[in-house]
C-alpha cells in the first residue's frame, strides 16, 4: 500500500512540474498576443530579477535589487519596483537590446549604461538556496550519529548514507587510495551540491525553478574549483611531467611540443567538466519545454489535433522529467568521478612511477 501511494504521490508531483511548465507557457503567450517560442524557451531557462509563481506568470516572488550608478551612489530596492516595464530611481529592466533582461539606468545626459549589478538574482538566491539545503542534509546525518552512536539510521537519513557510503567507499577511495580522506570531504560536497541544484532546476515551485547547472557560469565556478584544487596541490612529479615529460628530448626540445601539449590538457580538464554538465542539464530542460510548447503550437490547429498533441506532448514531458530526474543523479556523479580522476592524476608520486625499481629494490 505504501509502494501505491509513494507511486501516486510521484505522479502528482511529476504532473504538476509538466502543468507549471504549460501554463507559465500560456501566459506568456496571452501577455504578448502571440506564441514565441524562442523567446518563451530562453525567458523559463536564463536568470531573472524574479521568482516565479506557479500558474501565474505575472506575479512574481521580488528579490533584491543591488545596483551602482554611474556616479558611485549605490542604490538597493525590492525588484518588484521595476517590473512590467517600470522605471524607479533611474533604473529598469531593459525589454530589448544588448542589455535585454537586465538592469539598465539612464545618466544625466539621457544615455543608457549598464550599472554595476550585484543584485540578488533568482539564479543567485537559487546557490544560496541548495547550499543551506546541503548544510542541512549533512547536519541531519551528523546529528543522527551524535545522538545515536553507530546505529544504523533510518528513512531520508538512511538513504544519505547510502549516497555517501556509494560514492566514498566505492568511488574517491578506490581512486585516491590514502588521499581519499583529505579530498573526500570536497568530492562529496561537489556531489549533493551539484545534485541538489539540478533536482531544484526540475520543479517548478519555489524553492525551485532556478536552472542553475543550465547556467554556464554557475558550471564554470565548479569547474574551476576542481581546476584550482587540482593545480595548487599537486605534487612535484605531476608538474615534471608536464614542463619535462618523459619523452624523447626531440619532442621537448628546441621545441617544446610535448610540453605545450601537457600545458595545454590542464585547461581542456576544467572545460570539459564545464560543458558536460551544462549541455545536458540544459538539453533536458530544453526538451520538456519544447515539448509542452508543442501543445499551444498545434492548439491553432483545431481541437483535435490539439488534443491530439496535448496529450502526446504531455506524456512525454512526464517522461523527460522522470528521465531528467535521473539524468540529475548521473550527471551529480560523473562530475564527481571526473574530478577524482584529475585530482588523482595530479598526486603521482616519484615511487608509484616507478614500479619495477621498487619491486627490484
Amino acid at each position: 500500500m505504501k509502494k501505491v501511494i509513494t507511486a501516486v504521490v510521484a505522479f502528482v508531483i511529476v504532473a504538476l512540474m509538466a502543468l507549471g511548465y504549460m501554463q507559465a507557457s500560456h501566459h506568456s503567450s496571452q501577455a504578448a498576443g502571440k506564441l514565441d517560442p524562442k523567446e518563451l524557451i530562453f525567458e523559463h531557462l536564463g536568470d531573472a530579477y524574479g521568482w516565479e509563481v506557479p500558474f501565474s506568470h505575472e506575479l512574481r516572488i521580488p528579490l533584491p535589487v543591488i545596483v551602482q550608478d554611474y556616479a558611485g551612489s549605490w542604490h538597493c530596492f525590492m525588484s518588484c519596483r521595476v517590473q512590467g516595464g517600470a522605471e524607479y530611481e533611474g533604473f529598469r529592466i531593459a525589454e530589448g537590446g544588448d542589455h535585454s533582461g537586465k538592469i539598465v539606468g539612464t545618466d544625466g545626459q539621457g544615455n543608457e549604461y549598464r550599472p554595476l549589478d550585484l543584485s540578488i538574482t533568482k539564479d543567485a538566491a537559487g546557490i544560496f538556496i541548495a547550499a543551506l539545503l546541503v548544510i542541512c542534509m549533512v547536519m541531519k546525518v551528523r546529528n543522527w550519529y551524535k545522538k545515536n552512536g553507530l546505529k544504523a539510521p533510518r528513512k531520508g537519513t538512511a538513504a544519505l548514507e547510502v549516497c555517501v557510503d556509494f560514492v566514498y567507499n566505492d568511488t574517491i577511495r578506490p581512486i585516491m587510495g590514502k588521499d581519499a580522506p583529505k579530498y573526500g570531504p570536497y568530492l562529496l560536497t561537489v556531489f549533493f551540491f551539484i545534485l541538489t541544484m539540478n533536482l531544484l532546476g526540475l520543479t517548478v515551485i519555489f524553492p525551485g525553478g532556478a536552472n542553475l547547472t543550465g547556467n554556464l557560469a554557475v558550471t564554470m565556478t565548479l569547474a574551476v574549483c576542481t581546476f584550482l584544487v587540482t593545480n595548487l596541490t599537486g605534487t612535484r612529479e605531476y608538474w615534471k611531467e608536464i614542463f619535462w615529460p618523459d619523452v624523447p628530448v626531440a619532442l621537448k626540445a628546441p621545441v617544446p611540443l610535448m610540453p605545450i601539449i601537457e600545458l595545454f590538457g590542464i585547461f581542456t580538464k576544467p572545460v570539459a567538466l564545464m560543458i558536460r554538465l551544462f549541455a545536458n542539464m540544459m538539453g533536458g530542460h530544453m526538451v520538456v519545454i519544447v515539448f509542452t510548447l508543442l501543445i499551444f503550437i498545434f492548439g491553432a490547429y483545431g481541437v483535435v489535433i490539439g488534443s491530439a498533441t496535448a496529450v502526446f506532448s504531455l506524456a512525454f514531458s512526464l517522461f523527460m522529467l522522470l528521465l531528467d530526474t535521473l539524468v540529475s543523479f548521473i550527471q551529480a556523479y560523473v562530475f564527481t568521478i571526473l574530478s577524482t580522476m584529475f585530482i588523482s592524476m595530479a598526486h603521482v608520486h616519484h615511487h608509484e612511477m616507478q614500479p619495477e625499481q621498487s619491486d627490484n629494490k
